[in-house]
């Protein structure tokens, strides 16, 4: 049986998790609207994609510009004659004491982060509606349910895409074939903490449980196949939402400390705005060589031995508190 073919637009395709999911929704030789700031990198990936029998339209966007955006829904729109699948994953990431770091770098994390999606969600809707049907798709993270130390921009961001979404969600409920769908994954082995804005004179380095973009990418296909409201990536994931949700103050606490701890050991750096207002010209590829690439569940027994000391920490911290 033939594949169906679909006019799909990733925003942030350039590289990570952007590049991973253009790159799973080639092998279904889907018509591919591939979007961001780098138009050379674009055009490397959508050869790629080409090759795994996808038809392919790159844009270059600024999704922090609602005009930019616009423009692309149109353009996709001319493409594909519809769009039956968005996927908002256009990010910046910022790291540093909030009081220190520059507000216009803060200004520029939301804009890119929570307004970039929302210009992807306001762009397409009337498309939508129009054919009466479609699929919205936000990578929003774990960050949508665990804040980040040193990231307050970033976490105001993501807690404020959790909440447009749910919003989102109960206005569509009348259109039956309108869905919104949110993904939650833990931290990606991607060039995305390369290119951070970082103010902490550190060296950044990701979590010590990172997880295979492409597992991202296969859960963000299979959102597109079948729809649903919400869908955690990882077990990381799920443990971290559990553990704040039950114990906030507890797991705030502790991420806190192990990100002081870190930076206090770290080497030192030249602070750096990263790619927040220009795209930099490295770091294009899926994977940031932080785990185990090509490999979506070669972390699982790690992550489970992770897990089991991460909540008996926690349990251990609540007994002794209550004594």
């Amino acid at each position: 049986m033939e594949k169906s073919k679909r006019t799909v637009v990733i925003t942030g395709a350039s590289s990570g998790a952007g590049r991973a999911i253009a790159l799973e929704f080639a092998k279904n030789h889907d018509k591919l609207v591939i979007a961001s700031r780098h138009l050379m990198a674009l055009k490397e990936l959508a050869v790629e994609c080409e090759s795994l029998g996808a038809e392919v339209l790159c844009v270059e966007v600024d999704v922090a510009n609602y005009h930019s955006v616009i423009n692309l829904a149109a353009e996709a729109q001319a493409f594909g004659t519809q769009i039956d699948v968005w996927v908002n994953n256009a990010g910046v990431l910022a790291v540093g004491e909030f009081d220190t770091t520059p507000m216009e770098i803060s200004d520029q994390v939301i804009k890119t982060n929570l307004l970039g999606y929302m210009h992807g969600a306001h762009a397409v809707l009337p498309y939508f509606k129009k054919q009466q049907s479609g699929i919205l798709i936000n990578n929003i993270s774990i960050g949508g349910f665990l804040p980040v130390p040193y990231g307050a921009g970033y976490s105001a961001a993501k807690f404020g895409l959790r909440g447009f979404s749910a919003a989102l969600k109960a206005e569509l409920k009348p259109y039956r074939n309108i869905h919104v769908c949110d993904a939650f994954p833990g931290f990606l082995d991607t060039p995305g903490i390369q290119h951070a804005a970082n103010y902490t004179g550190k060296v950044l380095k990701p979590g010590p449980i990172v997880y295979d973009p492409v597992r991202l990418a296969q859960a963000i296909f299979s959102l597109s196949q079948n729809p649903r409201a919400e869908k955690m990536v990882g077990s990381f994931a799920v443990l971290m939402r559990l553990s704040y949700g039950v114990l906030p103050a507890l797991t705030r606490g502790a991420v806190a400390m192990v990100i002081s701890t870190y930076l206090k050991q770290a080497k030192n750096i030249s602070v750096t705005s990263g790619n927040l207002f220009n795209p930099l010209e490295y770091g294009h590829s899926v994977h940031g060589g932080w785990g185990l690439p090509g490999k979506p569940k070669a972390h699982r027994k790690f992550i489970g031995i992770g897990a089991l000391v991460v909540l008996s920490s926690i349990l251990l911290l609540k007994h002794k508190k209550s004594i």
